[in-house]
């Protein structure tokens, strides 16, 4: 009788305790790898939006704010793709960026083999190196976010956060000494401080010598 109340209790027992995960390599890459293109996108963009505005064969002004739209929108898809599979969130927006990026890239190297592409494009690179570049990040996400070890850290979901206290509800008198501190230096250095007064005299007041 007592080895099956012992056999309950370990039946019942919890299977694992949960302890705190580590990020796979592969997901930490890609997710990286993705953050990294935004800040590069960003970069670019703002190296680049001079030189497109300065050309002599400027596009349309509607061309420019269509492009900065989806350059921004493409940004915050590759950073927000990045954050998700490092956080654990999903891969899917890293999957599908990558996807539409060596969709796109695909496509520019074959009109670059039929039509010359602009310098503010090319950057001044060699097509072949800039072509080999521009295919392997995206490859390389895809590969990396398509791992064993990034798909189970995908299905165990999002990290768990600890609860921590709120800093201002916690520390509530000191930060209303902090807030009394600031208006009183602020009020001291508003009645201390020089008067501006002198500088704008009325015209009337100044003399006039013939």
């Amino acid at each position: 009788m007592a080895s099956t109340v012992l056999d309950v209790r370990d039946t019942g027992a919890p299977a694992r305790v949960r302890t705190s995960r580590r990020v796979p390599v592969a997901a930490l890459a890609a997710g990286s790898l993705a953050v990294l293109e935004a800040v590069g996108l960003l970069a670019t963009g703002l190296a680049q939006v001079d030189v497109v505005l300065a050309s002599p064969i400027r596009p349309a002004g509607l061309l420019i704010v269509l492009g900065l739209g989806v350059l921004a929108g493409w940004i915050v898809l590759c950073g927000g793709g990045g954050a998700a599979l490092i956080d654990g969130s999903g891969r899917r927006l890293v999957v599908i960026t990558s996807s539409v990026e060596l969709f796109v890239v695909s496509t520019l190297g074959v009109l670059a083999v039929m039509l010359p592409l602009p310098t503010w494009l090319t950057g001044g690179l060699p097509l072949p190196l800039l072509f080999a570049l521009a295919v392997a990040l995206p490859i390389g996400k895809l590969l990396l976010s398509d791992t064993p070890s990034a798909r189970e850290w995908v299905l165990q979901g999002p990290r768990v956060r600890a609860r921590r206290p709120d800093p201002v509800a916690h520390h509530r008198v000191l930060c209303t000494l902090t807030l009394g501190v600031i208006a009183l230096g602020l009020g001291a250095v508003a009645v201390v401080g020089p008067s501006d007064a002198g500088l704008g005299s009325p015209a009337s007041s100044v003399v006039h010598q013939p």
